[in-house]
Formats: structure tokens, C-alpha cells, sequence
């Protein structure tokens, strides 16, 4: 999305109904580059020419397993990195957050079907969470429940929404005491906001190829504002609505997948625009 961090790269990603058969195997490797010039210090939108375009760059691996023809696992770990076209903050770079979603269909019936989906992520390396918007993370362990009901038709249109709960663990940064919720804490130990999610999808899906249009939004369930010419902190009240496309194409074992995302409205975020570009591998390990 648009974030000052590049803490939410997983956040939308187990959000279809599709499942690997048993047995099978897709890895995608994908690029993401995010950008912004302007953000939202509450609600105030601004530019900062100490910053000037602030950029987070990723590269991720994903596999998608099919435990049965219901049951899938999905793991991801991104490779991220920041920078800024002026200023002197130094970009930050570095493995992120090992995640990992369960995704259960729950129920199917004549194209419609409930889907759950739990999730978790750990930081994998001590990347710094106090330096935002350079950070390209928050360091807070989390869990996620999701639930995405969807129906598809038998010409391949399809329609998908999902709603999500993330659950955040407290964090510890590198000073003394620090200010929020307009108080003084004096303590290294910091308390970043549980957040929600849900998206709405339209699109067609094909046996070779995949296109879609989507509206997504993340938001902290609480949280604080940017003070007045300040840094983004780990307590702010984040949220970010996103429009975008969605398409992938894969005749065989190898395909290719691509998104485009943009920020139409936000709090205490940059107003990014996003490309991502990915390949698909698939096989089946039972062979």
C-alpha cells in the first residue's frame, strides 16, 4: 500500500479462492516498487522537501503448497529496501518478516464458497522499527484471522471480498521514553495498534490466464497522528485506501503475474503508487 515502512508487503496477498490441488506446488518471486511524494500527517496531505519521493523496493518469495484440494499453506519472505530522492536519512535494507497464511475452504456450494484463512509473520533480522519512514518494518510479531466468501460463475467471472483481524505484539525501540497519545511514556517498550482489513475483487479467471480490478483498505483499530513537521512513529493511526488491477497469466508450469496499486485516500501514510511484476512456477511434488 503506502505505507512509511514496508511492514504491510503480505497484507493482501491470500486474498482469493484459489487452491493448489494436492500435491502441488507454486513458488512466485515477485518485485514490488512503492512510491510516494506526498503523505498525510493526520489529516493534513504535504509534501516534504527533505525527503522529496520516498521509494520502498522488495523482492519476495511465496510459495503456495496444496496440502488437500481444500487446505493450502502460503509462506512468504520479503528482501526490502528504502530510499529517498533528497535529504540525508539513510535508506534502510534487509530481510523482513517471515510469514505464513492457513487457507481453509470451508464451505463450496454450486460456486460459492467461505473461506478461512489464519495467519502469522516474526521478524527474521533486527532491522530498526524507530526510523520511520526508512524502517522496512515495525518488528511486532502478529496474528491474522481472515474470512473471504466468494462466488464464481461458470463462465470464470468471479467476485471476492475478505475482512481481517491482525493482532500486534508490543515492541522495543532504541531509547528511553518516547511521546504519544499526547503523554510522555518512560519506557523502551512501545505498543503499535491491531489493525483490520478487507478488500472487495472483480474479475475473470480462466484455466491459462487471470485479470481483476480491486478496492483494498487497511486501517488501525487506534492509534495516534503525526505531530506537526514530525516522523511517523510505530503508535500512529495508519490507514490507507487502494485501488488497483490485478493479472496473471501461466499457459504451463511458467507463468508471470503483475499488480498495480494506488492510494486514493489515507491517515499517517504516503499517497504510493505501487508495481509489482512476479513469475510463477508450478510442479507437483507428488511425482
Amino acid at each position: 500500500m503506502g505505507s512509511f515502512g514496508g511492514w504491510e508487503l503480505l497484507a493482501q496477498m491470500p486474498s482469493d479462492a484459489i487452491y493448489m490441488s494436492k500435491g502441488q506446488v507454486c513458488v512466485a518471486t515477485m518485485y514490488t516498487n512503492s512510491s510516494w511524494n506526498e503523505y498525510w500527517e493526520n489529516t493534513l496531505k504535504r509534501e516534504n522537501f527533505n525527503i522529496g519521493t520516498h521509494t520502498t523496493q522488495s523482492v519476495m518469495v511465496m510459495p503456495a503448497i496444496g496440502i488437500t484440494n481444500r487446505l493450502n499453506v502460503l509462506l512468504s519472505l520479503p528482501y526490502v529496501w528504502t530510499k529517498t530522492s533528497a535529504g540525508n536519512l539513510m535508506g534502510q535494507k534487509g530481510l523482513q518478516d517471515l510469514s505464513g497464511w492457513l487457507k481453509w475452504k470451508a464451505v463450496e456450494v454450486k460456486g460459492f464458497s467461505i473461506n478461512g484463512l489464519l495467519g502469522a509473520s516474526i521478524p527474521v533480522s533486527k532491522y530498526v522499527p524507530d526510523f520511520l519512514p526508512m524502517s522496512i518494518g515495525l518488528q511486532c510479531k502478529t496474528v491474522s484471522a481472515r474470512i473471504l466468501p466468494s462466488y464464481q460463475h461458470k463462465s470464470g467471472v468471479y467476485v471476492t471480498g475478505h475482512w481481517t483481524y491482525s493482532w500486534r505484539s508490543n515492541i522495543n525501540v532504541d531509547r528511553d521514553a518516547y511521546q504519544a497519545d499526547d503523554r510522555v511514556y518512560n519506557t523502551n517498550e512501545v505498543s503499535v495498534p491491531n489493525a483490520t482489513d478487507w478488500g472487495a475483487r472483480v474479475g475473470i479467471l480462466k484455466r491459462k490466464w487471470q485479470t481483476e480490478v480491486f478496492v483494498e483498505n487497511f486501517s488501525c483499530v487506534n492509534g495516534d497522528n503525526i505531530r506537526r513537521n514530525d516522523m511517523p512513529f510505530p503508535t500512529n493511526n495508519m490507514e490507507a485506501t487502494t485501488v488497483g488491477w490485478y493479472g496473471k497469466f501461466q499457459p504451463k508450469a511458467l507463468g508471470m503475474n503483475a499488480r498495480v496499486g494506488y492510494v486514493t485516500s489515507g491517515l499517517n501514510m504516503g499517497q504510493s503508487t505501487s508495481v509489482m511484476v512476479g513469475v510463477l512456477y508450478l510442479f507437483n511434488f507428488k511425482k
